[in-house]
Order: structure tokens, then sequence, then C-alpha cells
């Protein structure tokens, strides 16, 4: 699965980089929820804000099962995927933070993934591979982590 994910983003890389002509950003700020599926599933309040073309920060507020608050933001490279109108790839990374009763995980999280905005609505879906490495509790690898985002885009 993670090759597939890397090839297909490697792919968009390269039909991006093909193309010489410049394209108009999607949308400014997306606020809306967020779906974290994989090992432990949970659904919170994700926003997404562009300071340029290509710069976003994504942040994200998730209620896992069992009294789990995930609070993390991300930054993000996108670019456009050519002759796909309202489609991007994107890659990032950023901190995470797990609060549970007298717990508190501390995380590094990178994130792979495609973003839409539907060209005639100011709606935006998103869905990533976000694998999480705990660096604090002896560590932990856990890549079996997705995202789905859905969002108002304005």
């Amino acid at each position: 699965m993670k090759k597939l994910l890397f090839t297909l983003i490697g792919c968009a890389a390269l039909l991006t980089s093909s193309s010489n002509m410049a394209q108009a950003q999607n949308y400014k700020t997306g606020l809306g929820m967020r779906i974290d599926a994989g090992n432990g599933t949970g659904v919170g309040f994700n926003v997404k804000h562009f300071f340029t073309r290509n710069n976003a920060i994504d942040a994200s507020v998730v209620f896992f099962e069992g009294d789990v608050v995930g609070v993390g933001a991300e930054y993000q490279y996108n670019a456009p995927i050519q002759g796909a109108k309202g489609l991007d790839w994107y890659v990032g990374v950023g901190p995470n933070f797990l609060f549970a009763k007298g717990y508190t995980a501390v995380q590094i999280r990178p994130v792979a993934g495609l973003d839409f905005k539907i060209p005639a609505a100011p709606i935006d879906f998103a869905f990533d591979w976000r694998p999480m490495f705990t660096i604090n509790h002896g560590g932990d690898v856990d890549a079996g982590q997705f995202g789905i985002s859905i969002r108002y885009a304005f």
C-alpha cells in the first residue's frame, strides 16, 4: 500500500513539474470534519489554510474511543495535478499529541494525500495516509492510519 501511494505521488509530481501553465489556488481556507481511521477510529474538526498557492497548514482536533483526544497540525506542500481541475496532491509533516487520562503521547506525523475541491461548489474532500511516530513512552510506529476530510471551502 505504501509503495502504491508513493508511486502515485511521484507520478503526480512528474506531471505537475512538466506543466508550464500556472494554475490558480482552488480555495483559501477549508473548515469541516476529519475522520481518522486505521488502528483506532476518531472523528473531529479540521481546518486547512493556504498561505500561498503551494503552502498550507492543516490542523485537527479528533476524538477517539476511550476518552482520547488527538490535537495536531502539519505543514503541507500542495501542487495541482495537470488535467484534473480541482485536484491537488500534497505531502507534509507536523506534530501530533494524544491526550488520555494520565497519558500524553508526543508524535511526529508525516502525511501524503490528495485534495479535491469541487469546481462548481464550496466543498473540498481530502484523503491521506497519516502514519504516527510516537517519540515518548518508548517510541512506537503506527503506519496504518488514514484520514478523510470533508470541508466547506471559502
